[in-house]
């Protein structure tokens, strides 16, 4: 995800086909850390800144957890680019539209990052400041950069305080077995400030602005598309994006998604209420209100790591979990955790489920909890959201959907969970 820093944070198809899904991972040090580290590295890391059809066979693109790949702590799809197509990993960002991976030559570029070789692609094609693209990416004027010839170079924030240069390039994009041809996206050239919160290896865009891989796909996934979240534990690309109508689940139950004029790439939906066990938390009014003007309300997005909801609602849902756990030692606070507790004192911590508007979406215990590996301990994997112009927003965060898929139908303005176990 990355919500844009203001708010801390086409082509000719050649091979046709309904949907299309890629296997998912998630990206940290394999070898050492436990769970909870892990969330909280990740959490601590990345939350705080961010706050970007006509055959019969699905497309499924592979996903994983980029913690276990490449400390990173984006969920990463693995993808081709370029003629003949280079092996890259792109993070998947439901929040994000444009789409971009490191080029060499990157000297600032992670040493982690596999960089895509623009030089070795046949199908590679620079496009010029005068592109009808370069506006949608915000580029450079032709005055800026020596005349209607001059590249199209733009420069963009990511997570705060990181930001990175780039030129709009165009090239073949390949999505399993699916080929995008001539496929717009920013080629990475510089990064500066914090580079520990860019993706390591790029990014592709699923938000709804006219970048995204739904606005370049034309009719192709017909504006559909679904994803599959393994743990962030997983080492394994057992996870997956799948593309088009085709293969999506048929009990997926849906909630309207909601248009933010101010915020068009996000993907809002109404949650109407919080409830823990079987208790509904009283929250002030107007919480989890949409409101277009100030950007308040409820996104749902691959990016942040632990949901966070606005800081009176979250006190009142952890004050809550805290009164039915009952923990007899009480509560700690660790890292982005403020709920931490002795699993020998609670044996059944109470379930956490959110009501959305025409569903509820019940969490399951390791959607709702972190746990040492270590010690008996666990963490309500919560947070307030922070104090800055985030903090009108609630975000339904990616260890919140693990092992669910999300199907987002931006055709039909709606967004719709089905429990899938894809660890």
């Amino acid at each position: 995800m990355a919500i844009p820093h203001a708010f801390l944070p086409l082509l000719f198809l050649l091979h046709l086909s309904a949907a299309t899904e890629l296997r998912l991972f998630h990206s940290a040090d394999r070898h050492s850390r436990s769970p909870l580290e892990s969330a909280l590295a990740l959490a601590g890391a990345a939350d705080a800144s961010r706050l970007t059809f006509l055959s019969s066979k699905p497309t499924s693109v592979p996903l994983a957890s980029g913690q276990q790949v490449l400390q990173s702590s984006s969920y990463v799809l693995r993808t081709k680019l370029g003629f003949p197509p280079q092996q890259i990993l792109l993070a998947l960002d439901t929040s994000a539209d444009a789409t971009w991976a490191p080029c060499s030559p990157c000297a600032s570029c992670p040493a982690a990052a596999s960089q895509f070789l623009p030089a070795n692609s046949s199908t590679y094609a620079s496009l010029p400041c005068s592109s009808s693209w370069c506006p949608q990416f915000k580029g450079q004027a032709c005055a800026a950069v020596a005349g209607p010839a001059g590249p199209c170079a733009f420069t963009q924030t990511y997570g705060g305080d990181a930001s990175f240069s780039a030129v709009v390039v165009q090239d073949s994009l390949y999505l399993a077995s699916d080929v995008l041809p001539s496929y717009v996206f920013g080629c990475v050239n510089a990064i500066d400030g914090n580079a520990a919160n860019l993706p390591k290896q790029g990014l592709l865009g699923l938000g709804r602005g006219p970048t995204s891989l739904l606005s370049q796909s034309g009719d192709l996934y017909q504006g559909v598309f679904s994803y599959c979240l393994p743990s962030f534990k997983s080492y394994y690309f057992s996870g997956s994006l799948r593309l088009g109508p085709l293969g999506q689940p048929k009990k997926a139950r849906f909630t309207p998604l909601l248009k933010n004029p101010h915020r068009p790439s996000l993907y809002y939906v109404n949650l109407v209420g919080v409830t823990v066990g079987r208790v509904q938390v009283a929250v002030p009014p107007d919480s989890f209100a949409f409101d277009p003007a100030t950007g308040s309300g409820t996104v749902v997005d691959t990016g942040t790591v632990i949901s966070r909801f606005v800081a009176p609602a979250y006190a009142a849902i952890r004050d809550e979990f805290r009164r039915q756990a009952n923990a007899s030692s009480g509560y700690t606070s660790l890292g982005a955790f403020d709920t931490c507790f002795s699993t020998n004192e609670v044996a059944t911590p109470p379930s956490v489920t959110l009501r959305l508007e025409g569903l509820d979406l019940a969490l399951p215990v390791e959607n709702t909890l972190v746990h040492s590996s270590a010690t008996p301990l666990a963490c309500l994997a919560m947070a307030a959201a922070p104090a800055n112009v985030n903090a009108v927003v609630n975000v339904i965060a990616s260890l919140q959907q693990q092992n669910l898929r999300v199907v987002v139908d931006a055709a039909n303005n709606r967004v719709g969970f089905a429990r899938e176990l894809c660890n």
